[in-house]
């Protein structure tokens, strides 16, 4: 059986990058522990018009939905992920907030997020955190570069122009298919750069 993806959204504006990756992960049939902290949740809300796990629920797909995911409250610091022995193909911040970013920095764990990105840092699996805010502070520039020294990966929310995109939805394309590349889920949403030729 194929490891889940530990997928996690938390506060930091960019609800549209977190619903895309799920969705592709599922179109993907790739199993997905789930994890949405309470502020990731007023994101969704905010940005989405997403209330609830039964809104996100219908929005990616309930039938992929059903086979593929498995949803933890960010309360419960027991639940599998916070478990090195519990096996996972690696975990995404999507989108990451500062505050998170800083209490994985300090290695504070105080939450099912925070704890399962620090098993996955320290079980040496892939940790893709996808921090959306600018500017960025002094203080924010020393977690990520402390964060990134302990093995995870730093992928803000920025995108590219050189595919020439002419929507919303390819520019968060173009996010979320660098996410997946990293997660070493095959995507083919964003065409890819070759030299001398553009995009092919």
């Amino acid at each position: 059986m194929t490891p889940p993806i530990v997928l996690a959204i938390t506060g930091a504006s960019g609800a549209p990058y977190a619903v895309r990756l799920l969705h592709l992960l599922l179109a993907a049939d790739r199993p997905v522990s789930l994890i949405i902290s309470s502020h990731g949740f007023r994101l969704l809300q905010t940005e989405m018009d997403i209330g609830s796990s039964a809104e996100l629920r219908s929005a990616v797909g309930a039938p992929a939905w059903d086979a593929n995911v498995t949803v933890f409250d960010d309360a419960d610091r027991g639940a599998s992920p916070a478990s090195g022995s519990a096996a996972s193909a690696g975990m995404v911040i999507c989108p990451c907030s500062m505050g998170t970013i800083a209490a994985i920095a300090a290695g504070t764990s105080r939450s099912l997020i925070e704890r399962a990105a620090d098993v996955t840092l320290k079980e040496r699996r892939t940790l893709v955190l996808v921090p959306r805010e600018t500017p960025l502070s002094v203080i924010h520039l020393q977690n990520m570069l402390r964060l990134s020294r302990a093995g995870a990966l730093m992928l803000p929310a920025a995108p590219g122009f050189y595919h020439r995109p002419t929507t919303v939805a390819a520019l968060v394309d173009f996010v979320v298919a660098r996410i997946l590349d990293h997660l070493g889920v095959p995507q083919t949403v964003v065409p890819r750069w070759s030299a001398g030729h553009g995009t092919a």
